[in-house]
């Protein structure tokens, strides 16, 4: 019989390694579930003495799954197969015949493709985490990772409405900011087109004329005049330089400390900063709320959500306060530690663990940062549209007040004469 090796979380959040015999990998995973583990990795153990005949896994050929690439489900496509599955598995019917409902209902869909190779993975014994994350990019480590906390939890339902939610917020969002820049991106594409005319073609001739005149130019026009020459003679080289500049920034923030850098960076950001924080504040109370009323160990539930945050400096803090909690801590104390969280906030959950009540707390305290993110993002919406307009008025009034100043200048000069 094939051996495999496995790595696994058990109930308490602890990670543990072995090995074991299975007939395949499928009956590998259903044995580590059957002892209580969730497995994260499963793979073959090469046999070089197989008994029987000196064939490696005689008679037993291991699982090997459908590696054929698969189309990327657009961020539409997403939210209808996670709304559908949660509808479904919330009515009573099993994953795999779930999966069969959706494969039957679409039709020439890539939803159709996806739910045909997560339904065969699933048949054969394989955790519906794993098979998610054998399909893709459709589905990133946070949809993984909070499907694998559902999963442990017995609230696989509750985990993928709570995706259903998120995934509408971001559509949302994602809609607001884009007709919230529809106005400001014509504003700013006519400036940018105006000042290369003025630049290019306007301000030479003007500069000429105002030459003629002998009369020493105001600073400001002089400025402009220069800018003008300078982006005349050089543009390939100001071309060259917003390249390396920008290739040179992408790669140091795909470095590691450039990563952590950057994840830290962008909590501290004016007006998206907040965003990004009542987002994780709101995202991590419900998660956490679903996980422990349903008899996920604190421990457990940190370290799942742990690994289901994309943001490196918050993986960092999560697992600062696993640590502390492990050794004893509270929930509301070990957070008050790292010095990130709202006070209120840790009030809140500080009163839960008091009374006994900390599922509730968390579920308060999820509603009143999902009013606070969508209080946020109504902000930000609204000033993308007046920040960029006025930025653009201020650039285009600049190069118009050094053109009328320098006129005026040599008008009056000429008065003078």
């Amino acid at each position: 019989m094939p051996s495999y090796s496995y790595r696994a979380m058990d109930n308490s959040g602890r990670q543990e390694g072995g090995k074991l015999e299975a007939l395949s990998e499928a009956d590998a995973y259903r044995k580590l579930r059957e002892r209580g583990l969730q497995p994260s990795a499963v793979s073959t153990i090469e046999d070089k003495s197989d008994p029987v005949g000196g064939k490696k896994n005689a008679g037993w050929p291991a699982f090997t799954p459908n590696t054929a690439p698969l189309p990327k489900l657009t961020q539409q496509q997403l939210l209808f197969f996670t709304e559908e599955l949660a509808e479904l598995l919330d009515a009573g019917l099993q994953l795999e015949g779930a999966l069969k409902i959706i494969e039957e209902r679409q039709e020439r869909s890539p939803v159709k493709v996806v739910a045909t190779r997560l339904r065969q993975q699933v048949r054969e014994g394989v955790g519906f985490s794993m098979a998610l994350r054998s399909c893709g990019k459709s589905f990133d480590p946070l949809y993984c990772n909070l499907v694998a906390a559902g999963e442990a939890a017995g609230a696989l339902p509750k985990i993928l409405k709570r995706q259903c939610a998120h995934l509408e917020m971001v559509g949302e969002l994602g809609k607001k900011v884009t007709s919230a820049l529809v106005y400001p991106a014509i504003v700013f594409s006519s400036a940018i087109l105006l000042m290369f005319i003025f630049l290019t073609f306007l301000v030479p001739q003007l500069s000429v004329l105002l030459g003629k005149s002998g009369q020493k130019l105001p600073l400001i026009t002089q400025s402009l005049i220069s800018v003008s020459l300078f982006c005349a003679h050089w543009w390939w080289a100001i071309l060259a330089f917003v390249g390396a500049l920008v290739t040179g920034v992408r790669l140091c923030v795909a470095t590691p400390r450039g990563t952590a850098w950057w994840h830290r960076t962008q909590l501290d950001l004016p007006v998206v900063g907040p965003v990004l924080r009542a987002r994780f504040h709101a995202e991590l109370t419900q998660n956490l709320s679903t996980l422990v009323s349903n008899g996920v160990t604190m421990l457990a539930a940190m370290e799942l959500l742990r690994g289901a945050t994309g943001n490196i400096y918050l993986q960092g803090l999560l697992q600062d306060v696993t640590a502390m909690v492990k050794e004893g801590g509270s929930l509301a104390s070990s957070l008050r530690k790292t010095g990130f969280f709202p006070p209120v906030l840790l009030d809140i959950l500080g009163v839960g663990e008091q009374t006994g009540d900390l599922s509730g707390s968390l579920t308060r305290a999820a509603k009143r940062y999902d009013r606070e993110l969508s209080s946020r993002i109504q902000v930000l919406t609204t000033l993308i549209q007046p920040a960029v307009i006025l930025i653009v008025a201020i650039f285009v009034g600049v190069v118009a007040y050094s053109m009328i100043s320098g006129i005026l200048s040599s008008v009056n000069a000429l008065r003078v004469h």
